[in-house]
């Protein structure tokens, strides 16, 4: 039993290619085909290793650049003053709207609120009574 394959039949430079069939292993021949030395390779082909190697070398520059653009220190050489606060104690019934309306007088009540929050590192607005808070100094 043989096998055969289609190969392009190269006539004339200008002609379009045609189709012949070629045993695929001739009787009493060894398995190795000739191979046309007039058809270039087009393009690399990559195995999955390969594929791997390449994706491997792309991220680990990717992450090379990151950590050189990201090493740059952008702290100062001296530490800022700390606002000035002052602690205030929660009374019974009492909110932190209605302490940071007194501390904002005529302000912006929940930029106040605000403040506090961050300055206490509150997750919510919520306080409990005997509560300490720190508050910033207003004058």
């Amino acid at each position: 039993m043989s096998a055969m394959t289609i190969a392009p039949l190269t006539t004339a430079p200008t002609a379009r290619p045609e189709l012949r069939l070629v045993p695929a292993r001739p009787a009493g021949r060894s398995t190795r085909r000739p191979v046309a030395a007039a058809q270039p390779r087009a393009s690399v082909r990559l195995t999955r290793r390969g594929r791997l190697v390449v994706f491997l070398a792309a991220l680990l520059t990717v992450l090379s650049i990151g950590v050189a653009l990201g090493a740059g220190s952008v702290a100062s050489e001296k530490p800022g003053t700390p606002a000035p606060t002052e602690i205030v104690m929660v009374g019974s019934g009492e909110t932190l709207w209605d302490i940071a309306a007194g501390l904002a007088g005529d302000g912006d009540v929940r930029a106040m609120v605000a403040k506090i929050e961050r300055l206490n590192a509150l997750d919510s607005a919520m306080v409990a009574a005997g509560q300490r808070l720190r508050v910033p100094v207003t004058e």
